[in-house]
């Protein structure tokens, strides 16, 4: 089980690749898609990465469950995106990202983040000599990685909290509640840590 509860067990070809190789073609496809000009090379990118999760077998709910949180933020770029510079721009800031960050999802869900965590310190530990500390670079790596989904978590347990209630959106309503509920649980972290020694 990896550190932020996403790694989803499996056999296929993804979950045996070796998690260098895989933050490996991250990386390369993020770079590609930035490169990307037109919708049809768009929806390609889209379409080998739906193939991706369609062979580590992930499920489709697993995978809204993933993107879901981030819809209001992709709506507000596209609205944003229209207005400044056309629907067709809209489409490929929109979908670029979208695209990206479906990839870092199937990255997660077919690794564990232990794993990922190895590599980061590997490729670190030459800088030993530099004065970096390759362990506290991955408490850190996995302190964020873990901090992402929460957040993202927050938002979206706030947001329907506020639906269940029959409120309106507000965006003054959904922040506060959000930070509020985001440094309580920095502070619950923070506790964590100073209990296991990691207080300087």
């Amino acid at each position: 089980m990896s550190i932020i509860g996403l790694y989803t067990p499996g056999n296929s070809v993804l979950h045996r690749m070796s998690a260098g190789s895989k933050l490996a073609c991250m990386l390369v496809g993020m770079i590609a898609l930035v490169a990307l000009q037109q919708i049809w090379q768009l929806g390609l990118a889209a379409a080998v990465v739906g193939a991706g999760f369609v062979v580590a077998g992930i499920p489709g709910r697993l995978i809204w469950r993933q993107l879901r949180p981030l819809r209001w933020l992709l709506l507000l770029i596209a609205v944003l995106q229209v207005v400044l510079a056309g629907w067709v721009t809209a489409v490929m800031v929109c979908g670029g990202l979208l695209i990206s960050l479906a990839i870092a999802a199937l990255v997660t869900l077919t690794t564990r983040v232990t794993d990922i965590l190895d590599v980061c310190q590997r490729l670190l530990r030459p800088l030993a000599r530099l004065g970096v500390d390759p362990d506290r670079v991955g408490l850190v790596l996995a302190m964020t990685i873990r901090c992402i989904p929460l957040l993202t978590g927050i938002v979206d347990q706030v947001s329907q909290a506020r639906k269940a209630r029959g409120l309106g959106f507000s965006l003054v309503a959904l922040v506060v509640p959000v930070v509020v509920r985001a440094l309580r649980t920095a502070d619950a972290m923070g506790d964590a840590l100073i209990a296991r020694g990691v207080d300087d």
